[in-house]
């Protein structure tokens, strides 16, 4: 009869650790999922912003030597990826090839613009820094205009911020989930050993020395967790860049690296605190409540 409540009470202890590993691996795979989106949709959004190009229209009697000064004081700016000067002749050509014939013959002369093309780096493109190079590049005489497309600046990091504050919340959504999952399934594990620690505390051992052997197993679970959630993640990431290589998951280990770090101590975090809090409910027990 013992042997038969051993064996069952044993089921039971496989089963709920089976639990909080499966709870584990899979919230943090679907945290992993989300992470993943994020850093896809801020590397994304940054190449977009990077093609976003400030025009400085020059007068045409501008000297070289102005033009190169001016190139080299932008180009040596931290917040400048790349300058580049287009001559009136180029915008031209351009302007031919675009529209299939030479406007200029309809004209009669050029009435184009030299100019320099600027693009910053994805941080700096808003709407504040480039009023604010637009102002100090319009001090100079030799500078007739700048332009640059502030409704699509305005509406690309509106977007970002919504798009990333949705994914933030989800996140936030997913880790309550993950929470209160793990923390059943936890519950149910440290039930089964109710009576032990009840037995524990009755012959004199602390509180700290009780719950000790169960956070240092339920952390191991927790880490078993999330290594299965990462390594679905590495799987997922190597498929998609297999399918689709012109997203370049692959070209930001750092990023994914810090991510798969951050899954597994919210692993270790959540079965530590969890752990701690069913072991306190027990603990707090009185004897004849353990049989409720």
């Amino acid at each position: 009869m013992g042997s038969t409540f051993e064996k069952h009470q044993k089921r039971r202890l496989i089963s709920s650790y089976f639990s909080v590993v499966i709870s584990i691996s899979l919230v943090l795979f679907l945290l992993g999922v989300l992470g993943i989106l994020l850093i896809n949709t801020k590397h994304i959004s940054d190449e977009f912003k990077e093609k976003v190009v400030l025009t400085i229209y020059l007068e045409d009697e501008t000297k070289p030597i102005e033009i190169n000064q001016l190139k080299k004081s932008l180009s040596l700016a931290n917040y400048v990826k790349q300058t580049r000067f287009i001559s009136k002749d180029e915008a031209a050509a351009f302007m031919t090839a675009e529209y299939g014939k030479d406007f200029l013959d309809d004209v009669g002369y050029n009435p184009l613009k030299n100019s320099l093309e600027v693009n910053l780096l994805a941080p700096y493109v808003t709407a504040k820094r480039l009023d604010s190079i637009s102002e100090k590049a319009l001090q100079k005489n030799f500078v007739e205009d700048v332009k640059y497309d502030k409704d699509l600046v305005a509406l690309m990091n509106n977007n970002v911020k919504r798009l990333g504050g949705w994914i933030l919340a989800i996140s936030g959504l997913f880790a309550l989930i993950a929470m209160l999952l793990i923390n059943s399934s936890i519950r149910l594990a440290v039930y089964a050993k109710r009576f032990s620690i009840k037995t524990m505390q009755m012959v004199g051992a602390t509180k700290q020395f009780i719950r000790k052997p169960f956070i240092l197993r339920n952390i191991r679970l927790g880490i078993l967790g999330a290594l299965l959630g990462i390594g679905v993640n590495c799987l997922l990431i190597y498929y998609l860049n297999a399918s689709f290589p012109e997203l370049k998951l692959i070209n930001y280990p750092l990023e994914l690296g810090a991510l798969f770090l951050s899954i597994l101590l919210i692993g270790i975090f959540i079965t530590w605190i969890s752990t701690h809090l069913a072991t306190q409910r027990f603990l707090n027990l009185k004897t004849d409540q353990l049989y409720y």
